[in-house]
């Protein structure tokens, strides 16, 4: 496994491998990784024979009170986990690599944006997009892999690269979950042994409303509000919100129709959770 820092290094590499006839796959992450991250990288060695992940912590997507200088860093630890993982090569530059000047461009995302978590985040897909589409310029990959446990992102790089043409595609990477329901996230030892407990509640309460789809409702204001009820009644934490919009356009809808997100996000003392769902009907 290579660790590259220039793009132009990255180019050499990344060139080497097509002339020899292999696709390529990409893992784009903020580093510090966890068995989320490594098992996109096992799903890409499924599609591609090169696999490229890059660490870079992109302070275009941090508001003005998110702390970009405190966000973890540890390459050592992530080096380690990348090799285990089969990592071909990663991509660690620094912002002046990505940013050597002033930009005179950024995207800016105008749909999707004003729900679930980029309602109280403004900006922050903004800044996403930008990085992203700057990334599959420079790693020009075959397909691209990200989870769907952060639906929102996945439905902003897929709306990027309609709009822009992009040739790549985009991997959708299925939510890892413990034995009991709930999505794994680093957050998760912030819960107490109560809220622990409750937690899987939140998957519960989206695989029930599937349920009920599936059994011929369509009433969504009704479903909505049987959702913070369930939530209400089983859990201590504080309920962010309860959505259920098409996807990935993110938009509201009359009709359940179509393809769909059904979305949570709930507070407890010292953890915010986030889970979803989506169905096609």
């Amino acid at each position: 496994m290579e660790i590259v820092r220039t793009i132009t290094q990255l180019n050499t590499v990344i060139n080497a491998a097509k002339k020899q006839g292999s696709s390529v796959g990409f893992v784009p992450t903020m580093g510090y990784l966890h068995e989320g991250h490594i098992s996109l990288v096992e799903e890409a060695r499924k599609h591609d024979d090169f696999i490229v992940m890059s660490i870079f912590v992109n302070p275009l997507q941090f508001g003005p009170n998110e702390d970009f200088e405190r966000y973890p860093r540890n390459l050592q630890r992530d080096e380690k986990l990348a090799k285990a993982a089969n990592v071909d090569v990663i991509f660690y530059p620094d912002i002046e690599e990505m940013y050597r000047s002033e930009l005179t461009c950024t995207v800016q995302v105008k749909k999707g944006v004003n729900t679930l978590c980029g309602r109280t985040r403004q900006g922050h897909f903004d800044g996403v997009a930008t990085v992203v589409l700057k990334l599959f310029n420079i790693v020009q990959p075959t397909r691209a892999y990200f989870g769907m446990k952060d639906a929102q992102q996945v439905a902003v790089i897929e709306n990027l690269i309609a709009d822009f043409n992009v040739p790549v595609q985009l991997m959708r990477c299925k939510t890892l979950r413990e034995e009991d329901g709930l999505a794994r996230s680093s957050r998760n030892v912030y819960l107490t042994e109560i809220e622990r407990q409750q937690a899987p509640e939140i998957y519960r309460c989206l695989k029930q409303t599937v349920e009920k789809i599936e059994n011929g409702e369509r009433n969504l204001a009704q479903l909505k509000e049987e959702m913070v009820e369930f939530l209400s009644t089983k859990t201590i934490g504080t309920l962010d919100y309860v959505e259920i919009l098409s996807y990935p356009s993110l938009e509201e809808t009359n009709e359940i129709k179509g393809e769909i997100i059904i979305a949570i996000a709930l507070k407890f003392a010292q953890a915010r959770l986030i889970d979803n769902v989506i169905i096609t009907v």
